[in-house]
């Protein structure tokens, strides 16, 4: 990858950019209190279930796809609202999927104001304003960076990492976990985000994280939450 598109995309997958993440455990706040997640090692699983049942066909697949549409420009807008409307009905619980559209949202208006030669988000975020596109993460995501020039498989690793890091900042609020023990649960996860990465196609989107799913829609119920999805 060229210096400069690796710069030019790397700050919208750094923790210091304003997605509003920070709020959102996707789910596992009302894992930790249902008892499914006690642990390091629980969580672990938790996440790798989710990033290879659910995410790596779903999600993965999303960010590739806009990417590519990223990467050929403005004429293939139509590909990335496409895949934009298919993740949005794949998206069972409702926090998840105003979650996601947040953030989503967030990264487009940046990138299409901050990448002004990039017509292609310019026209994306005129689609989401007028509610063509719901404007999901990794379709934003995987849009902005193709548009710097990053590969397909460099924007769903992106995105995927972004994702696990997530978590465990998430779990650092809701467990025993400290900043040791998050790095190396994220470099347990690596080997698998780099597969997925590799293996990702743009093929239809599936998916199967039951218990992901379940523990998403679960959160709005919870009677005290620090999260809001």
């Amino acid at each position: 990858m060229e210096i400069l598109s690796l710069l030019s995309g790397l700050r919208f997958v750094d923790t210091l950019f304003p997605s509003g993440g920070y709020a959102f455990s996707s789910g596992l706040e009302a894992a930790v209190q249902g008892g499914a997640v006690k642990d390091s090692a629980q969580l672990a699983r938790y996440v790798e279930d989710l990033l290879g049942g659910g995410m790596s066909r779903r999600e993965a697949v999303a960010a590739c796809v806009a990417s590519r549409a990223g990467t050929t420009g403005n004429q293939a807008v139509a590909v990335a609202v496409a895949v934009d409307r298919e993740l949005d009905g794949m998206k069972l619980g409702r926090d998840g999927r105003l979650a996601s559209r947040q953030m989503g949202r967030q990264v487009m208006k940046i990138a299409a104001e901050q990448l002004d030669g990039k017509v292609v988000l310019r026209s994306y975020l005129t689609a989401m304003e007028r509610e063509k596109a719901p404007g999901h993460l990794p379709v934003c995501l995987g849009l902005t960076l193709g548009a710097c020039g990053w590969k397909g498989e460099e924007a769903v690793a992106a995105y995927l990492y972004q994702t696990a890091a997530g978590f465990v900042s998430a779990a650092m609020r809701l467990l025993p976990i400290g900043q040791r023990e998050g790095q190396s649960l994220i470099e347990g996860w690596l080997p698998l985000i780099y597969r997925i990465s590799r293996e990702v196609t743009p093929v239809p989107l599936s998916s199967w994280s039951p218990v992901q799913d379940i523990y998403g829609m679960r959160h709005g119920c919870l009677e005290w939450k620090l999260f809001r999805s």
